[in-house]
């Protein structure tokens, strides 16, 4: 009878467990918990750029601008706002769908606001061309609703929705210059009490021209009978945290500055969200431009004096605060285990791990889990007509930068069609420069070739070098990122000893986005098939 409960309890355990133990694998490269009751920021090294976060019983849930990038506006859990799992996206595809099967770099999800209400969860975000649009659902893990457009608009960004104690609704929001030819004020709307429309033209409640310029990124709230507006100001690099208060949602505003670099150096603290704890611990998670990683999430102990929040401490008795490096965790009700977003996938299940993210909305033709093979099978995809470089393709599959140092490798068999010329598959770092290593097919066989870009916006053709013609299809490729985004390939044949390949290249950021890795498959020319290359696994380290 013990044998048969023990052979019982390993076989829930390979069953359930296990399966679970390897989701929830904890980053070798980036922990923000300490381990001692306290954290170090940023709590996410990775570019989760202009959160919002939301809590819920004892569970919190943050999202963030996605862009381009599909699946979009990213779900992410917490038990303390610290360790973070990524547990799905809110849109598995952009609206206009027809518009966003091309890249369209720095467009798409701007700065979203994450809401509970009635039951329901909220994501509001406004796209600077389309207007601002709203998705809703009962459970964060999805579905969720199609988005819906609440106001149709050129320049209409960072939308935040307010329902009031006396049923009235609002929403404040900022504008886009590049598109409204007007920036650095933000208008507050009447709006419908199911949030589907706005209901009058909007009334202008602060203008930053000449103290607060590039003000944006607005979040409403209400607390101890104020109205709150906490926005950005000063530009993402270098700027500062505004807070707004009045005792009516339409103003007039006071106006004060709660955070900024201060002595420290944490450049730009601001934009995010503001979360109270029953406890009375209040807490705020904000960003931090780092150039090639991205707008990396930092999380900050909120103080309250004269009813005015005070982010991050006081160090120097000003009445604003500084970002904390290190912090005493915040004091919740159910203790989280470590955590944080997946990044190696062994592409042995049926669907992508959840860190990855196309170029532009998806076809079901770029790729396939092939569960009898356990691998990720990617198809030679056309590349577009107008195509200089990969700026212009959609079928990247890419996932941000985990950390400040990590090793990314993946191991590949590739296929060609033998029909086919310049097929072509590899591991890519990409950004406004960018390079890859791939695995490229010629009429006499296979070759390895390095190929970097620098200025891929303005549309520079690639530069290649031949590493070495290939003896076999299959090939393991590694990328090795340093401190300052510096990032230098290897390969190897048999999976032990690398070969470095190819010339440095610095990342440099993306449109409004980090740096990122990833893998592609792309051919110049159409016939009646493709080629493919079969991704076995693929890994980040130290």
């Amino acid at each position: 009878m013990k044998l048969k409960s023990t052979v019982i309890i390993i076989f829930i355990y390979v069953l359930i467990v296990a399966p679970l133990a390897a989701q929830q694998k904890l980053s070798e490269v980036w922990v923000a918990d300490l381990g001692n009751g306290k954290y170090q920021n940023p709590v996410l090294h990775a570019d989760y750029s202009d959160p919002d976060v939301v809590k819920v019983g004892d569970d919190f849930y943050m999202t963030s601008s996605s862009f381009n990038a599909v699946p979009g506006l990213p779900i992410l859990h917490s038990k303390d706002l610290v360790n973070w799992s990524l547990i799905g996206h809110a849109i598995d595809r952009l609206p206009p769908f027809e518009h966003f099967a091309k890249p369209q770099h720095g467009n798409g999800v701007w700065a979203p606001s994450f809401r509970y209400h009635n039951g329901e969860f909220y994501i509001y975000w406004g796209d600077p061309d389309f207007g601002i649009y709203r998705v809703k659902t009962k459970d964060p893990k999805g579905p969720w609703e199609a988005p819906v457009l609440v106001q149709e608009g050129k320049g209409l960004i960072d939308s935040s929705p307010l329902w009031d104690d006396d049923g009235n609704a609002y929403l404040v929001h900022a504008y886009a210059g590049s598109r409204a030819g007007i920036k650095s004020i933000l208008v507050v709307n009447k709006m419908s009490t199911d949030g589907t429309k706005l209901l009058d033209e909007g009334t202008i409640v602060f203008d930053g021209h000449e103290a607060h310029p590039t003000v944006e990124g607005p979040k409403f709230y209400k607390q101890n009978g104020y109205y709150y507006i906490l926005a950005p100001a000063g530009g993402v690099a270098t700027g500062w945290q505004l807070a707004l208060r009045s005792k009516n949602p339409l103003g007039p505003y006071e106006e004060k500055i709660v955070m900024h670099q201060g002595e420290t150096d944490i450049n730009g603290p601001h934009q995010g969200g503001l979360i109270n704890l029953e406890n009375g611990e209040s807490w705020f998670l904000h960003f931090q431009d780092k150039e090639a990683y991205g707008r990396v999430v930092h999380l900050q102990p909120v103080t309250w004096k004269n009813d005015w929040p005070i982010i991050g401490v006081d160090k120097d008795g000003d009445g604003i605060g500084e970002p904390v490096s290190t912090y005493i965790k915040p004091k919740v009700n159910t203790e989280g285990a470590k955590a944080g977003p997946s990044e190696s996938d062994e592409f042995n299940t049926t669907e992508l791990g959840l860190q990855w993210q196309w170029h532009a909305n998806p076809e079901a033709t770029w790729a396939f889990l092939y569960p009898k093979k356990e691998v990720l099978r990617l198809y030679t995809v056309q590349e577009p007509h107008e195509t200089v470089n990969l700026w212009s393709v959609p079928n990247l599959l890419l996932q941000k930068f985990p950390a400040p140092e990590f090793t990314a490798t993946t191991k590949v068999t590739f296929t060609p069609n033998e029909k086919l010329v310049n097929e072509r598959t590899g591991l890519v770092i990409m950004g406004e420069d960018y390079a890859h290593l791939s695995i490229v097919s010629k009429e006499d066989g296979l070759y390895l070739i390095f190929s970097k870009v620098e200025d891929a916006r303005g549309g520079t053709v690639e530069k290649e070098q031949v590493i070495k013609k290939l003896d076999a299809n299959t090939l393991y490729l590694r990328v090795e990122v340093k401190s300052g985004g510096r990032c230098t390939f290897s390969y190897s044949e048999n999976g032990k000893k690398y070969q470095a390949a190819g010339q440095e290249l610095i990342a440099k950021p993306g449109r409004w986005i980090g740096a990122k890795v990833g893998i592609f498959a792309t051919r110049k020319d159409k016939i009646n098939d493709s080629g493919y290359a079969d991704y076995d696994w693929f890994r980040i380290t130290e």
